[in-house]
């Protein structure tokens, strides 16, 4: 096993000899105002962004009930599918775009929008299904879909041996916000003031925290001479058949993943439990995905990258099975805080994991965007019908979710042979 990480080290790059030692891992800072700087400034990113995405049960639970009485909750649930979808794969797209120098115009243009598409969404009239769909699912999806990957990416820039720890307190950021944007959206669009003053009110507070991250972020390494190639980057992830299994396992994990999130609290609610309690339901959920994606980092530290995210899906997909016994308020608890913590440490070392298998640190933005873009969107709710059969949903959510364990295990055990192909084949070469 040490063998096999020794290999997956990240090595000096090898596009351009006057970067070599500003791509040497030993010459990370590794901490520092500027470093830690950017790290703070990447959590609220995706406080503000993916925090609102994982929110979307609240809207869900809304729409449906309330707001867009006249579609079926399949219908409603794909408004959050390709906000969630497009969040992951416009990474794609941005991603190159930090390689090639455009981090803070990314983020400029992204906050922005995130901010204009929110506001347009208070405007949406009830059941007028397509002005939701366009502002909430795709206008807002792309917003976030700009800023979420190069957050990420930036944080590589300062850390190599604390990138574990590094990158999880960024993605702790989402988590945070998924524990209080429930509370204060129930609240918000529930109350007094209504879905549209709500939303307005939330959309002045995302807007003062994105402030405050683009004043706080800051690259280190120049962008590169040259383009990265996209083509060329896909055509080397694709004969990298460890690669391939860790985008694909976690693909599928997340379908999984986004159904637990979209559908507990329709899930409690319908299933007989009080309304107020209910609207805590994905407090729960996210409470536990913040502590979990806050010491993933220091869990990796001992057991390793891999290990640990392969332990994480194995629980967290077994997890979602446990809801189809869900029916009391102690069942809502107990499945959204256990299900939340091994989710939330997934989530958080997917990213480390990716860049613990690039071998080259400036291609790193370009895999972290391929393993979104290949991200499904949750699809499960198109199995739940009017008429609310849970048992459906649960168990195509955990059979996809397992599936991804099964493919992340054969990642490790291309791992361990890996060292062993490398010298039968070098010792063919020599002879």
């Amino acid at each position: 096993m040490q063998a096999a990480e020794s290999a997956l080290q990240p090595v000096k790059s090898k596009g351009d000899p006057s970067h070599t030692d500003q791509l040497d891992s030993s010459d990370f800072p590794e901490g520092g105002v500027t470093a830690w700087g950017t790290v703070l400034g990447a959590f609220l990113i995706q406080f503000c962004g993916p925090g609102y995405t994982s929110s979307f049960g609240v809207f869900q639970d809304f729409y449906t009930q309330t707001y867009l009485t006249n579609y079926t909750p399949s219908a409603i649930a794909w408004i959050g599918s390709v906000n969630a979808f497009l969040l992951m794969s416009v990474g794609l797209v941005s991603g190159r775009l930090v390689d090639r120098g455009a981090f803070y115009h990314l983020m400029k243009i992204g906050c922005l929008l995130q901010c204009f598409f929110l506001f347009m969404l208070s405007l949406a009239k009830p059941n007028q299904y397509y002005q939701v769909f366009l502002t909430h699912g795709v206008g807002f999806g792309i917003a976030i879909g700009l800023t979420c990957v190069p957050s990420i990416v930036v944080v590589s820039h300062y850390f190599q041996r604390r990138r574990a720890f590094a990158m999880g307190l960024v993605i702790s950021g989402s988590a945070m916000g998924a524990v209080l944007y429930p509370i204060m959206l129930n609240n918000l669009i529930n109350g007094r003031l209504g879905f549209a003053n709500g939303l307005r009110v939330s959309t002045g507070m995302i807007g003062s925290l994105l402030l405050i991250a683009c004043l706080l972020m800051r690259t280190r390494l120049p962008p590169k001479p040259q383009a990265v190639s996209y083509a060329r980057v896909f055509h080397n992830s694709l004969r990298d058949h460890v690669y391939v299994c860790a985008c694909f396992g976690m693909a599928a994990f997340r379908v999984g993943y986004y159904f637990v999130i979209f559908f507990l609290q329709l899930d409690s609610r319908l299933h007989g439990l009080s309304k107020e309690f209910s609207f805590y339901s994905l407090t729960t959920v996210n409470g536990g995905s913040f502590v979990g994606r806050f010491t993933a980092g220091i869990v990796a530290s001992y057991l390793g990258i891999p290990n640990t995210i392969i332990g994480y899906s194995f629980i967290s997909s077994a997890l979602i099975f446990s809801m189809i016994g869900l029916h009391s308020a102690a069942s809502v608890v107990l499945i959204g805080i256990s299900c939340g913590y091994f989710s939330g440490g997934f989530i958080a070392l997917a990213p480390s994991l990716i860049s613990h298998l690039t071998p080259d640190i400036s291609d790193v933005g370009a895999r972290i965007g391929i393993m979104f873009a290949l991200s499904s969107p949750p699809i499960c709710g198109a199995v739940l019908t009017s008429h609310y059969i849970w048992w459906k949903p649960i168990f195509l959510a955990g059979g996809i979710a397992t599936s991804g364990t099964i493919l992340l295990l054969f990642m490790q055990f291309l791992l361990k042979i890996r060292p062993t192909i490398a010298n039968v084949c070098s010792k063919e070469t020599a002879v």
